[in-house]
């Protein structure tokens, strides 16, 4: 998911990353799937409720605000196939199949 000012070079990024397996999304358009799904914050325990690993719920916090897979690679200081297999089991465990669902689930349980 990118805009029509997206920079050559995060378009170029964004193709390495959809090659690779994952759904390059813009911190505009997190926002507005954001403002879309609608915001339940603040459960306590639901990340629990879904099993997830403290990395895995930091890296799904990485993704609602809108981060690639490189760039929550290059802040958790990990290999991009590690962050792939992390959101691999985030997808499994929310039982989704894309970014949107993701931060869509995540907004909608509080889990960031």
């Amino acid at each position: 998911y990118l805009l029509k000012q997206t920079t050559p070079e995060r378009l170029i990024a964004a193709i390495e990353e959809v090659h690779q397996g994952g759904a390059p999304m813009t911190p505009t358009i997190a926002r507005k799937v954001l403002q879309l799904v609608g915001v339940r914050s603040g459960r306590t325990g639901v990340a629990q409720e879904f099993h997830l690993t403290p990395r895995e719920q930091e890296i799904l916090g990485l993704l609602v605000d809108g981060l690639s897979y490189k760039q929550i690679a290059e802040r958790c200081s990990i290999s991009y196939p590690t962050v792939n297999t992390h959101i691999t089991h985030i997808y499994k465990k929310l039982h989704v199949d894309s970014v949107a669902a993701a931060v869509k689930v995540a907004m909608q349980e509080g889990l960031v």
